[in-house]
């Protein structure tokens, strides 16, 4: 098999798992007790929790761990909602982002919130005017995702910061699938919220974290024990955050070289298939995008048909949430894609362990699929 859906979900690198190791049997104490099993744990939690703030240039208490990036996103649309009711609810966010923000923003309607959706362009490029064009006296959050998990296509992050904090409005980016791909320092981006997803970069499945900035107010999502700076109360889970913390140390070590290497295979996978499929078409931005994502249509024909044809090759048809349907995804949509281009869309994704034998296996797979539908 060749696993070519690294956007969808990581394997558990070999250094988080060692890392973990010790937190499954023999150190099991609670991060709240106070005797020496319990302090140990603590000492874990903070140690890690000071790797994921390393890793995104903040202090380590403007970092709380969640269950990963539903919660997280659930955590500031829920919490900023509630905290700021009295200001308004008005909340601005875009037609592509993820479902954990427009199911959630969709949820904060029914309860009298106003959201604004705003249109990307045909690249999946969001223009920061229109952010300026919709702010409005009531509103209290902009939520624009870094990089979207289906196109790659990088967002302008720092110019929407710069409107938000002009406009003094709370400002939140979902970075579950730029975190680890490209830099993701926080006062560079200008925002005031930011969120993590374990599974994402090679961390376990169910661990996730979210960035608030010193300063910033807001309504404990979980109430209990008054764990998470009282944000999130709950026994925290040494064992999956040591995990989280250690795939941080290994982005801060390896991004840049990770970087490089995953575009390289990237561009060497399309350029191989489009010489043997000329009328394939680039979804997303062709420069500003993730170096590890390859968003591609084939016309008039059925991405999910395709791979049937290929069943070797791990890829998928969009977003990992909506993989077994052939609807049209909301983001191709959105950025006004036709059907009969937007149907044939796949969606490879690099990694780590990604090979260049593997990439040009998956071309060779690929293009004969294609051909023999």
């Amino acid at each position: 098999m060749i696993y070519l859906d690294f956007n969808a979900t990581t394997p558990i690198a070999k250094e988080v798992a060692e890392a973990m190791m010790p937190y499954i049997v023999k150190d099991f104490g609670n991060p709240s007790s106070a005797h020496p099993m319990g302090r140990s744990a603590k000492e874990a939690l903070e140690r890690a929790r000071g790797q994921i703030s390393r890793m995104l240039g903040c202090d380590r208490n403007e970092i709380i761990f969640t269950s990963g990036g539903t919660e997280s996103n659930n955590m500031v649309l829920k919490s900023v909602a509630w905290s700021l009711r009295k200001k308004g609810g008005h909340i601005i966010t875009t037609k592509i982002e993820h479902p954990s923000i427009i199911n959630t923003t969709r949820f904060l309607m029914e309860g009298g919130c106003d959201v604004t959706f705003l249109p990307v362009d045909s690249y999946g490029s969001l223009n920061p005017d229109e952010v300026r064009k919709a702010l409005r006296k009531d509103t209290i959050l902009i939520t624009v995702m870094h990089a979207n998990n289906e196109t790659g296509t990088i967002q302008p992050l720092t110019e929407i910061g710069s409107i938000a904090r002009e406009h003094e409005v709370l400002f939140h980016t979902d970075a579950a699938q730029s975190v680890g791909k490209i830099e993701t320092k926080v006062h560079d981006l200008g925002v005031d919220f930011l969120t993590i997803a374990g599974h994402k970069i090679y961390a376990p499945k169910g661990v996730g974290a979210l960035y608030i900035r010193n300063g910033v107010k807001i309504e404990p999502f979980v109430h209990g024990g008054g764990q998470e700076m009282g944000l999130r109360s709950g026994t925290e889970n040494v064992l999956l955050n040591v995990g989280l913390g250690q795939a941080c140390e290994l982005i801060m070590n390896n991004l840049y070289a990770d970087m490089s290497r995953l575009r390289r295979l990237r561009d060497s996978l399309y350029n191989q298939i489009r010489s043997d499929i000329p009328e394939v078409v680039l979804n997303g931005h062709p420069e500003h995008r993730l170096p590890n994502t390859l968003y591609l249509s084939f016309p008039r024909m059925i991405g999910e048909e395709i791979l049937k044809t290929a069943p070797e090759l791990c890829a998928s048809t969009g977003s990992a949430c909506h993989d077994q349907s052939v609807k049209l995804s909301h983001v191709l949509e959105a950025m006004g894609i036709k059907e009969e281009v937007g149907m044939g869309a796949i969606r490879l994704s690099l990694g780590r362990p990604t090979t260049e034998a593997e990439v040009n296996h998956a071309a060779q797979l690929l293009t004969e699929a294609v051909k023999e539908r």
